[in-house]
C-alpha cells in the first residue's frame, strides 16, 4: 500500500509545515523526527522519534535513513539546503526518483514545480516508486488535527566519512529565514555589514522577524552567506516580506515568491521588483525605514 513518510529535521515547525502537504496528497503518513520535539498534532499514523542531540552530516544521515525509509511510497521533507543535501543522496542510494520544490499535486505521481527561476510551472510526472520529494509549504495549507499521534523510539545509525569540526549561528535568536512569519531583507545599497546589522538587523528584530540579503550583498560581504534569499539561497514564505533597497533580480523573486505580502522599498521607481510587490515605497531606505519604525513605535 502506499505510503508517505515526513523527514523533519528539527521537529515540531517542520512537521506543522508539511502537514498540509501531507492531506493534500490524501496518502496515510508516518513522520520521522531525527532532532528535536516530536511534532504529534498533525494526523500521522506514527511519529518516529530518533532523538538525536543534532543532525549528522549529510552522508552519515543518508546511510542511515535507509533502512528507516524502507515499505514507504513517498519520502518527503521541506524545500530547504538541508533537506536537498540529504535527501538527494537517500535518492541515490535507495534508487528513488526525486522531485524539488514541489508546490503543487496533480496526483500522488504527478508534482508541479517551478523551473528557470520560477518563470516557467512544470509538471513532473514521476513513474519511479519510490519517490523522493522536497515541498514549498506555502501552496499546502494544513486544516486543523484533533488527537495525538502515537511516537515510537526508533535507532538511527548514521555513520559517514565527513566530520563536522565546529557550529557557528550568527543569527542569534532570530528565528530561521525559512519558517520566519516576517522576513526583513536588504541589498548592495546598504553598504557594510555594519550598516545591514544596524538597520535590516534592527527592522528585523522590532518586527519580531528575520533578517535576509540578496546575493550581491552576500557576495560584497554586507551579509553572512547564511542569509541568502533567491534561488541560490533559501526560500522563504513568510505572512510579510519587506525588501530594502533590493531592485528584483530574477534569482531573488525566485526565492520570495511565495510571501502572503511583499513589500519593496527603493528610491528607483523602475526597479524591476515593484512590478511583483503588493505594496511600493519609492523612497531612500535610509529615511523610510526608521520613518515606518516611527509610525510602528517599534
Amino acid at each position: 500500500m502506499s505510503k508517505l513518510l515526513l523527514i523533519t529535521f528539527d521537529g515540531g515547525a517542520e512537521g506543522h509545515q508539511l502537514a498540509g502537504f501531507a492531506q493534500k496528497l490524501g496518502l496515510p503518513f508516518d513522520v520521522l523526527c531525527i532532532s528535536g520535539e516530536a511534532p504529534t498534532e498533525i494526523g500521522a499514523a506514527r511519529v518516529l522519534n530518533a532523538g538525536l542531540a543534532e543532525v549528522p552530516p549529510a552522508d552519515a544521515l543518508a546511510e542511515g535513513l535507509k533502512s528507516l525509509v524502507a515499505g514507504y511510497s513517498h519520502i518527503a521533507g521541506l524545500s530547504n539546503m538541508r533537506s536537498k543535501d540529504v535527501l538527494a543522496r537517500l535518492a541515490g542510494l535507495i534508487e528513488a526518483g526525486m522531485v524539488t520544490d514541489v508546490i503543487g499535486l496533480q496526483s500522488p505521481t504527478s508534482f508541479t514545480r517551478p523551473m528557470v527561476a520560477g518563470s516557467v510551472i512544470a509538471t513532473v510526472e514521476v513513474l519511479a516508486e519510490p519517490v523522493i520529494l522536497t515541498v514549498r509549504p506555502a501552496g499546502f495549507p494544513a486544516d486543523p488535527v484533533s488527537g495525538s499521534s502515537p511516537v515510537e523510539s526508533v535507532t538511527l545509525a548514521a555513520s559517514g566519512q565527513a566530520q563536522r569540526i565546529s557550529v557557528t549561528a550568527r543569527g542569534g535568536a532570530r528565528p530561521d529565514l525559512s519558517q520566519a512569519r516576517v522576513v526583513v531583507s536588504g541589498g548592495r545599497p546598504l553598504g557594510d555589514a555594519e550598516t545591514f546589522e544596524r538597520v535590516i538587523g534592527g527592522f528585523a528584530d522590532a518586527l519580531g522577524g528575520a533578517a535576509g540579503a540578496t546575493r550581491a550583498a552576500v557576495d560584497s560581504g554586507i551579509a553572512a552567506n547564511e542569509l541568502q534569499v533567491g534561488q541560490t539561497g533559501k526560500i522563504v514564505a513568510p505572512e510579510l516580506y519587506i525588501a530594502a533597497g533590493i531592485s528584483g533580480s530574477t534569482q531573488h523573486m525566485a526565492g520570495i515568491k511565495d510571501s502572503k505580502l511583499i513589500v519593496a522599498i527603493n528610491k528607483d521607481p523602475d526597479a524591476p521588483i515593484f512590478e511583483f510587490a503588493d505594496l511600493g515605497l519609492v523612497g531612500d531606505l535610509f529615511e523610510v525605514i526608521p520613518e515606518i519604525r516611527a509610525k510602528l513605535s517599534v
